[in-house]
């Protein structure tokens, strides 16, 4: 196949990596975005301040990943290990821009915290909250193994209604 006929790849090349504290802007102008916020339990207009603070708040149980396209923060994900009786268990939430969506970012995003949950932290259940009408989202969550455990009636305000969240979950079996 010459290389004039080979297909070209639409999907932009990023890089995932760790969040560092100087991504507090790109981050906050992340979250602000309308499509990422709307799928989130986020409030408009995050503050720097407040996005400072969820970072700086990261303890040693939270793993938070970006995803990265030529210096620009376009994926956001991260878990959390809970403490106690449940110290085999962290929450998961992510997000990526609004104009990288459908490019793989989420799908790599979810692919490196899964990686660090089965064979680093021997996290055996990893949990998560999405809106019932993100069809996307839980399409690319059910791809990697998480199963619906149940529906949560009018659990947030959204789009001037109350909106119906999934809580979905992926149980490691045992090795």
């Amino acid at each position: 196949m010459s290389e004039q006929s080979k297909p070209q790849s639409t999907a932009p090349e990023f890089a995932i990596r760790a969040t560092r504290a100087e991504d507090v802007e790109q981050i906050t102008v992340l979250s602000n975005l309308p499509r990422y916020r709307a799928g989130t339990l986020r409030l408009p207009y995050q503050s720097l301040e407040q996005t400072r603070t969820w970072l700086d708040g990261h303890g040693t149980g939270t793993l938070s990943l970006v995803a990265e396209i030529n210096d620009l923060i376009v994926g956001l994900a991260s878990s959390r290990r809970f403490d106690g009786r449940r110290l085999h268990v962290a929450a998961l939430g992510m997000g990526v821009h609004d104009h990288f969506t459908r490019c793989g970012i989420g799908k790599a995003l979810l692919a490196a915290l899964i990686d660090a949950a089965d064979n680093w932290l021997n996290i055996k259940r990893i949990e998560l909250i999405v809106f019932a009408d993100n069809t996307p989202a839980i399409r690319l969550y059910e791809k990697f193994g998480f199963e619906t455990e149940g529906v949560q009636r009018a659990a947030a305000f959204k789009e001037r209604r109350y909106a119906d969240c999934l809580a979905m979950a992926r149980v490691r079996g045992e090795p």
